[in-house]
């Protein structure tokens, strides 16, 4: 498989933490939100495969079981948001605001390491 974030894939995606994993992928979402926003549907689906690729190195990596099953959640919910129905209902609010907790977290996680 031809990843688009090559040295994450090899290897590198392991050495970062669980919260600095989930802010990367909400990134990438926040990328895809915006191209969406601004009416850009081909780098609004790049951004958002980009999210998947990490969402599923972050999957295949999980040893238990409690995250495994947000994961997989998260990444069906992902998918009905950008290329489904959206019959989940979800909102850019909501995954912004999903994906900040993260973000926050990974602050936290790396202040504390330095």
């Amino acid at each position: 498989m031809k990843y688009q974030h090559q040295k994450l894939a090899q290897g590198g995606w392991e050495k970062l933490n669980f919260f600095e994993q989930m802010a990367n992928i909400g990134s990438e979402v926040e990328r895809g939100i915006s191209w969406r926003n601004k009416k850009n549907d081909l780098y609004s689906q790049k951004a958002i495969e980009r999210a998947f690729e990490l969402l599923d190195l972050t999957i295949a990596n999980q040893q238990k079981r409690k995250k495994l099953k947000e994961l997989t959640r998260l990444r069906e919910m992902l998918a009905d948001y950008f290329f489904g129905q959206n019959q989940y209902s979800s909102t850019n609010k909501f995954w912004q605001k999903y994906f900040y907790t993260f973000n926050y977290a990974a602050i936290r996680s790396r202040s504390k390491h330095h």
